[in-house]
């Protein structure tokens, strides 16, 4: 099998659609070997957050002179971005052979009359045959959906379960209250080990003590009052958490400082797991970690930034970022988003601030909103609106728009951003 033989199998296999739940990934693993038993896991599951907690968690470890597997999704840049190890990417080798011995034990599924897995699935199982292969001391695990039921949860040697912010996502999959996406959440919780959460709220707290206590596991959470000396710049912000001080996150946005707090509340419960992660690897991690796509400066004069806002509590962190960083500059947005995410919110909340909005339609995606219809929402919250035929079309318009001294901002689905940074970057 090739590398695009590879592509083309697991694109097929998104027919079978996403299914939550473990049997059909425990199946498919059984048949491989199980390769996760052999691994260590940094578990994270969150709504908002936890791929920049990743980023941090994996970076630090790095730094710490370990070998690291990340597990992603969804990617920016390159299908291959979602399995790495100490940031690099699998190679196209590396897929098209993991690949094929996963097709081979799907289609052995199949003809039993058992489910076939699902592209999440068959990725999942792929990332855990490379990261053996590798032979990773550490994997950093992000859920795709969820928890509880999501594929990732197969596994059983979890060291530390991490979560970020818990907010209203996936609803239609998850449940309708942010307690009941709390409890599916938690449940990758593992008996005995350590969880380690962001500040939630209130009710969301209640539902990861209350599965800590039924499980005899250990619970940590970031007491916002432990987070002090705030010094909020663009590109130059410091905090200090509890003894650590001025601490320097490599991603920007305010709500990176809450972020990197709870990356240094699991490298603290690594540490007490027996895990050699010194101040100096903590420091330097921190200080050096890259997420594309999270308030993210692609380009200056004018400064263009993205970022992957598209659910309410996003969207609420991302204003308040820009009347932070830049309440006085002028503002040119381009927007694009799911059709089957809450975007009227994050419409109302953020286009209001914008001087002119170019809406797109996210291109290569079945759910995608189109840029017209985007565009009569958003007349409700700012009448300087109009939809773009391409994503060039956008980025030549906002330009246009833009003086030297303005700020462009493209938010929305992560899935178009990696194509709107190919093509800032080809008309500078």
């Amino acid at each position: 099998m090739t590398y695009e033989e590879a592509r083309a199998f697991i694109d097929d296999t998104a027919k079978y659609g996403y299914v939550l739940g473990l049997d059909t990934e425990r199946e498919l693993l059984r048949r491989l070997g199980n390769p996760q038993d052999d691994l260590k896991f940094v578990h994270i599951a969150g709504t908002n957050g936890k791929g920049s907690t990743l980023a941090y968690i994996s970076t630090i470890l790095k730094e710490a002179g370990y070998k690291v597997g990340r597990y992603i999704s969804p990617t920016i840049f390159d299908y291959r971005e979602r399995i790495q190890v100490n940031e690099e990417y699998i190679s196209e080798e590396a897929v098209a052979r993991l690949a094929d011995s996963v097709e081979a034990a799907g289609q052995a599924m199949l003809a039993e009359g058992l489910h076939h897995p699902t592209a999440f699935e068959v990725e999942t199982a792929m990332a855990f045959l490379y990261f053996k292969e590798k032979q990773c001391d550490l994997v950093v695990l992000e859920c795709g959906m969820g928890g509880m039921t999501d594929a990732t949860n197969v596994v059983k040697t979890t060291v530390i379960s991490v979560f970020a912010e818990i907010g209203m996502d996936h609803m239609g999959f998850l449940g309708n209250t942010v307690e009941e996406i709390a409890a599916v959440k938690a449940g990758i919780i593992k008996p005995g080990t350590i969880a380690v959460s962001a500040a939630q709220r209130p009710e969301v707290s209640a539902v990861l003590q209350k599965t800590c206590a039924e499980k005899d596991t250990e619970y940590r959470e970031v007491r916002k009052s432990d987070i002090k000396d705030v010094r909020y710049v663009f590109e130059n912000q410091t905090f200090t958490y509890k003894e650590e001080t001025k601490l320097k996150p490599g991603l920007t946005g305010s709500w990176q400082i809450d972020n990197a707090a709870l990356a240094v509340e699991a490298v603290q419960a690594l540490r007490d797991c027996g895990w050699n992660i010194s101040d100096e690897a903590l420091r330097k991690g921190l200080t050096e970690t890259v997420w594309q796509g999270r308030f993210t400066t692609v380009s200056r004069h004018p400064l263009f930034i993205v970022d992957g806002a598209h659910n309410r509590d996003a969207a609420d962190r991302l204003r308040e970022t820009l009347e932070l960083y830049f309440p006085e500059k002028r503002k040119v947005f381009i927007a694009g988003v799911l059709a089957d995410k809450e975007y009227d919110y994050v419409m109302s909340q953020l286009t209001p601030l914008a001087d002119r909005v170019i809406t797109v339609m996210t291109p290569n995606n079945p759910r995608a909103l189109a840029a017209d219809k985007l565009a009569e929402d958003v007349k409700k919250y700012n009448p300087e609106v109009e939809s773009a035929g391409s994503l060039r079309d956008a980025v030549h318009r906002a330009r246009a728009y833009a003086g030297e001294d303005d700020m462009i901002l493209a938010f929305g689905s992560l899935s178009y951003l990696g194509d709107l940074i190919r093509e800032i970057r080809e008309q500078q």
